[in-house]
């Protein structure tokens, strides 16, 4: 049986007419759900640890890493168990933050915004880190949620590879389905290390993107959600 190298299958491999090579750098956006193979969870967390330790050991060969030093030689186990419970955990459904909802005892029927949560990322096209802040904002339609539950669902869907425009859209979509109202915003402001430390190179420049959906449409309300975050 032949079997096709990884480079062979990258240098015939085309994109709506264009190669890898002519795409570069350029930013992809496929849609609204990560990709993922339909058997992703096939192998259990633990067995998925074990096979990229070994993959991972393979990586650090190939580049020339002596593997038997003391400061190398735990390396591939390490990174395993990161990729899986930690910056990748987003992957997973069982890790979705469970969000419990109160009635909106208060009758506060104004924007509700939490502001500056600090969120780290991986960009999917190299993989290197997204670093950057994201602010939410809601108005109850009858129901509200904990506060640190806005944090958790920026998190889950941060802790996997991404893009941003991806990202703004995933947690505006989950906190439109929890809250059971159109009336959600999602700013996001991000560096991308694959700028900033490789390619172009740029420290200066940060990524925005935005969701504005329901009330927060309207000219009025987008002012009034730019004043809080200026404030």
């Amino acid at each position: 049986m032949k079997i096709e190298t990884l480079e062979q299958k990258l240098n015939g491999h085309k994109l709506n007419g264009f190669s890898l090579d002519d795409i570069g750098d350029d930013h992809l956006y496929t849609g609204l759900e990560t990709p993922m193979k339909t058997d992703a969870f096939k192998l259990s967390d633990e067995e998925k640890k074990q096979r990229i330790a070994i993959l991972f050991e393979e990586i650090m060969d190939v580049m020339g890493l002596d593997l038997t030093d003391d400061s190398l030689k735990g390396t591939p186990q390490r990174v395993s168990k990161m990729y899986i419970d930690e910056i990748f955990s987003g992957l997973n459904p069982k890790n979705k933050p469970k969000v419990a909802l109160f009635d909106n005892k208060y009758q506060y029927n104004q924007m509700l915004v939490e502001k500056n949560i600090t969120f780290y990322s991986n960009c999917e096209h190299h993989f290197v880190p997204i670093i950057g802040k994201a602010h939410v904002a809601y108005i109850s339609s009858g129901k509200v949620i904990g506060l640190s539950k806005l944090n958790r669902i920026v998190q889950y869907y941060a802790k996997r590879p991404q893009v941003q425009e991806r990202l703004t859209n995933q947690i505006a979509t989950e906190l439109k389905t929890i809250l059971n109202t159109d009336d959600v915003a999602v700013i996001i402001d991000a560096k991308h290390l694959c700028v900033s430390s490789r390619g172009i190179k740029d420290d200066t420049s940060s990524t925005v993107t935005a969701y504005y959906g329901g009330a927060f449409k309207k000219a009025e309300k987008i002012t009034e959600l730019q004043n809080y975050l200026n404030s």
